[in-house]
């Protein structure tokens, strides 16, 4: 599988965890630099708190395009070391 923003590839790997109909790449396999630390931070009752990245591709930035959960509840934790992809970034094979 894939994450495609702005023409870019921003992870790529064959072991991807569906969740919610969310593919979760494993950390290693996520082009971190395009990632950006962002402050914000949600949560959800059974997985735990999620934290976010932006995603910055040359001029382009997509805030709080990609979220992973650091320490996920123990109902969610193969997601852990994981991230997932929204706001846009095309997902494919």
């Amino acid at each position: 599988m894939k994450a495609i923003w702005n023409k870019r590839v921003i992870a790529e790997s064959d072991d991807t965890v569906i969740v919610e109909g969310n593919h979760y790449f494993p950390a290693d396999s996520v082009r971190h630099e395009f990632l950006k630390n962002s402050d914000t931070h949600t949560t959800c009752p059974w997985k735990g708190r999620a934290s976010y990245y932006s995603l910055q591709v040359d001029d382009n930035k997509n805030e709080d395009a990609a979220w992973y959960y650091p320490e996920p509840k123990e109902s969610a934790k193969e997601i852990k070391n994981r991230v997932a992809f929204w706001k846009g970034v095309e997902i494919k094979k």
